[in-house]
């Protein structure tokens, strides 16, 4: 039996209200979760990009991207293995500054991590970190170990480009004699 891997989903669609829900609803027939969504325009003029994150068989995401492309405002969707990718997230920690400056050991852990402290009053101080979701949730443990210095913590959906010169959607669309 083949093993669920993380994939990574990229659709391309026409700015339409209501694709999302047809798109998320593809997922919900076929009872997967969705690890995370990021959603904006794409560098083609009118065309709007799904980053999609779901653990799944090839078989099952090869069949669920297909009926996501059978939807009318679907331009292009393609799957992918993180190889196959440039993949960053962006997350936001909001720390007790007391327990901060108690704890050598986190600031420590901040730098290592590369992460980039943004603010900082008496009260609370907010760290920037961009990279992989390993990345982020190792900072995460790290700080966690000093009770309740973690305020507030979010991580963004994943956001990727391909390792490819050009997008499927560029490829697709230029095949079709269409204007990129």
């Amino acid at each position: 039996m083949e093993e669920n891997k993380l994939y990574t989903i990229q659709v391309f669609t026409e700015n339409i209200v209501g694709i999302l829900n047809q798109i998320t609803a593809v997922f919900t027939r076929r009872q997967i979760n969705i690890e995370s969504l990021n959603v904006s325009p794409s560098s083609i003029k009118g065309v709007h990009k799904y980053t999609i994150t779901a653990y799944s068989t090839e078989e099952t995401m090869n069949k669920v991207v297909k009926q996501i492309e059978k939807k009318i405002d679907v331009v292009k969707a393609h799957y992918y293995l993180n190889d196959d990718l440039f993949l960053v997230e962006v997350a936001l920690f909001k720390l007790s500054t007391p327990l901060v400056m108690a704890h050598p050991e986190i600031s420590r852990a901040i730098r290592h991590a590369n992460a980039r402290i943004t603010e900082v009053n008496e009260t609370f101080c907010i760290v920037a970190l961009e990279g992989t979701t390993e990345h982020i949730l190792d900072l995460f443990y790290e700080i966690n170990k000093v009770k309740d210095c973690i305020l507030q913590f979010t991580r963004s959906g994943r956001i990727a480009v391909t390792r490819s010169c050009q997008e499927e959607v560029s490829r697709f669309l230029h095949e079709r004699g269409e204007e990129i």
